[in-house]
């Protein structure tokens, strides 16, 4: 089941464009890999800070967290450099190239998200500035 899962989720994450996620959920249209994401996924994100603590629940609490992330930025381009792990726990490592709407302040940096899966289908995803940290908390410190 590991290999499947990794293989489910990689394209998703090779072509994640978080703005165009949240147009086609705005236009009631399909957004492309959802179906590995469990309908009651739970997504808890430490990106953000206004994120901090918070948990979103199902498609649209992930649609919400990425509205609100998109807010504060001009530009944002994801991009993914690898994924971590087997089993049901990997990481995905982006690289993150974001510009600040109101200051135009940019940012590169490295983003990483834990997935957790069951039964095939991701029920759980938690993101991480601090790669170390991610990797620590999935178990895979050594990964890197």
């Amino acid at each position: 089941m590991s290999e499947e899962n990794l293989e489910r989720l990689r394209p998703r994450l090779e072509e994640w464009d978080p703005k165009a996620e949240v147009e086609a959920a705005r236009r009631g249209q399909p957004i492309p890999g959802i179906e590995v994401i469990d309908p009651e996924v739970t997504f808890e994100d430490a990106v953000l800070p206004d994120h901090a603590g918070e948990t979103y629940h199902g498609y649209e609490g992930i649609m919400r967290a990425t509205e609100q992330w998109l807010e504060a930025f001009e530009s944002i381009d994801i991009e993914l450099d690898r994924i971590v792990g087997t089993g049901d726990r990997v990481v995905s490592i982006h690289r993150a190239r974001m510009k600040a709407k109101h200051t135009g302040i940019e940012f590169d940096s490295d983003l990483a998200y834990i997935w957790t899966f069951r039964d095939g289908r991701v029920i759980h995803i938690k993101g991480y500035v601090d790669l170390p940290e991610a990797l620590a908390a999935a178990g895979l410190s050594g990964a890197i």
